[in-house]
């Protein structure tokens, strides 16, 4: 199992129960492809629209009582818009290898964006959601996901760049590291100039390497929310100038006041497996 630390969406409105999640790590053989698993219910038990937030990865999100399950890119703006109702299901964080490995398309399709799994995919997702939700229990779940996403991935042609290594590896660093990194100083670090990394990104990932760091430290930020730091504490640990600056990239990034975040992240609670 592995604790919830990136969050894909947050409910549009207050509910009168919290959304319970359980994170999971995929089978070693998927990790190149697949960061991890986070299974959902919404405390009442009914679909409710979301706000999706900023996020560096794409997901894949089956909610298992609707055969509409969705493919939402990187993105670097919130939005309220289109297909966000859903109440009990999974979500897949996918790395750019395996936004190609699993739908024969590239990361920057799906930038800023979102569509229909079948749309993307367009075989082998008949009666996924219906055989998922009638899984036993979440491992259950989390198995047959292993099974099946290995199984795309094994007949869908992968990202064949000759610099997808190099690029990949950045875009984990910003993503995932624990410290603030300059995009300059990542680029010496790896041997390239910082134009060519931010070639790289449009073309693989979709977003800038500026704009994956930015939604790199809001995220971390939320997590920090997420487990009851404080706003000022918050601000802090995850390198904001001051708090006002904070506030403003917090608006910036999710339409919300800190404040009003918290209160939605108090409807988000993380629950062992």
């Amino acid at each position: 199992m592995v604790p919830l630390t990136q969050i894909h969406s947050i409910p549009a409105q207050p509910q009168s129960a919290p959304c319970e999640t359980i994170g999971w790590l995929p089978h070693p053989r998927l990790r190149r492809w697949v960061f991890g698993y986070a299974g959902f219910r919404a405390g009442a038990l009914t679909r409710i629209p979301h706000r999706l937030l900023p996020l560096n990865h794409a997901t894949l999100l089956i909610d298992f009582t609707d055969p509409y399950a969705l493919v939402t890119g990187a993105r670097s703006t919130p939005t309220l818009a289109g297909h966000t109702d859903w109440a009990y299901g999974v979500s897949v964080g996918l790395t750019p290898a395996g936004v190609s490995a699993l739908f024969g398309v590239p990361m920057p399709e799906l930038a800023e964006t979102a569509a229909r799994l079948s749309d993307v995919r367009g075989r082998g997702v008949a009666g996924l959601a219906e055989r998922l939700g009638a899984a036993p229990d979440w491992p259950t779940r989390f198995a047959l996901l292993d099974t099946v996403l290995t199984s795309w991935a094994a007949d869908t042609v992968a990202d064949r760049q000759s610099d997808g290594g190099l690029v990949a590896a950045a875009w984990w660093r910003l993503s995932h590291s624990p410290e603030r990194l300059r995009i300059g100083a990542l680029a010496d670090r790896l041997g390239v100039s910082r134009r060519y990394l931010e070639l790289g990104f449009r073309r693989q990932i979709g977003l800038s390497p500026a704009t994956v760091a930015r939604t790199a430290r809001f995220q971390r930020a939320v997590g920090s929310l997420l487990h009851g730091t404080d706003l000022a504490g918050t601000a802090a640990d995850t390198g904001y100038a001051d708090q006002p600056h904070f506030t403003r990239e917090v608006r910036a990034l999710s339409g919300l006041t800190p404040t009003e975040l918290c209160a939605f992240l108090q409807d988000h609670l993380p629950r062992p497996g």
